[in-house]
């Protein structure tokens, strides 16, 4: 049965993540260079309470957390990092709201995801709580009652915007097949199993599916686990082109002929330095991946949105405002394609 996904097909968006500290100026870029599906950027440059993490660490419920030498650990109560990081982001919601809220079109938020955050995140005692089946779960749950509440908080702010949440993922592969280090650095956590890594997923999927809000989830790391997603619910999929595998082609197809909408991240997330990057290559790029699938360039804009390979934050503010171009070029050359 198709998954309602609710995206803005045919359409470019960012990944998330910008260059350097002025979030005025990012935001600006993205609703000058992506006005069909605006987003909240993530300026990490500005220190641990703006990363992907810090944002999560923020938006956590009834879970404390402070920020150590290793990065974010679970405490009994908030530290002033975990309200930093809230402050901060309440700031950025502001600033998004005074610039976003007369603009058209629908917007994007991202979390990061109860896998890469249990990943990343320590234990009172110590190690990642990924290793801890009960943290593990107390994380994934209150995030997810946090992503519910943001999204009320943000509806509130944006009343007549579509809104999509994307869970970033990075980490879960390296979860899945039992690669993330110990404290030590001597050993690997034990691998999930899929129908684990699937449930953390749910939690958080439910929670944006239950407020009316649209979701993807993305993952920009390779061997992408295209099945746990789908058996998670996730109705949208961004990843970075470059990296699939031919063996993975036969899942994507099942998924787009089961209506799970594609985020293409083609176009390079940091400068390419002497290498010329053209709209046209690029979109021949995503062209052979989709006819690659036995699939009608055609159909392409009906499915997929287009995006950098991966979020910006290394890229240059030039490279970062033209890699915004190139992805609504491509969108609008795949939507041509489509009207032949």
């Amino acid at each position: 049965m198709p998954l309602d996904h609710r995206l803005p097909t045919g359409v470019a968006t960012g990944v998330g993540s910008m260059p350097g500290e002025d979030f005025a100026t990012a935001v600006s870029v993205v609703l000058g260079e992506l006005p069909d599906l605006i987003y909240l950027p993530e300026l990490p440059q500005r220190g641990q309470a703006a990363t992907m993490n810090g944002r999560g660490v923020a938006l956590l419920v009834g879970l404390g957390a402070d920020l150590q030498p290793a990065g974010w650990r679970l405490t009994d109560t908030p530290g002033a990092d975990q309200r930093r990081a809230r402050s901060l982001l309440a700031h950025d919601l502001d600033s998004w709201q005074e610039q976003a809220q007369s603009h058209p079109g629908a917007a994007k938020l991202q979390v990061v995801g109860p896998w890469t955050l249990a990943a990343t995140t320590e234990l009172p005692k110590g190690d990642k709580a990924v290793g801890d089946i009960g943290a593990r779960r107390d994380l994934a749950q209150s995030l997810a009652e946090g992503v519910r509440l943001h999204i009320r908080d943000v509806r509130r702010r944006l009343p007549d915007k579509t809104l999509v949440v994307q869970i970033d993922e990075p980490a879960l592969p390296a979860v899945i097949r039992g690669q993330v280090p110990t404290a030590s650095g001597l050993h690997r956590h034990r691998s999930v199993d899929a129908a684990a890594a699937s449930q953390g997923l749910e939690w958080v999927l439910s929670a944006i599916s239950d407020e009316g809000a649209a979701a993807v989830v993305h993952c920009c790391a390779g061997d992408l686990p295209i099945r746990v997603l789908r058996a998670a619910g996730s109705p949208a999929i961004s990843f970075n082109l470059s990296l699939v595998r031919a063996a993975q082609l036969d899942s994507f197809a099942e998924a787009v002929q089961d209506g799970v909408a594609m985020l293409v991240g083609v176009v390079p997330g940091a400068d390419p330095g002497g290498t010329p990057v053209s709209d046209a290559d690029l979109t021949g790029h995503v062209e052979r991946w989709w006819e690659s699938m036995g699939f009608a360039v055609r159909e392409l804009s009906d499915h997929c949105l287009i995006t950098p390979t991966c979020g910006l934050a290394g890229a240059s503010p030039s490279w970062a405002r033209r890699s915004h171009q190139l992805a609504a070029a491509v969108a609008r050359n795949v939507g041509e394609a489509g009207q032949d």
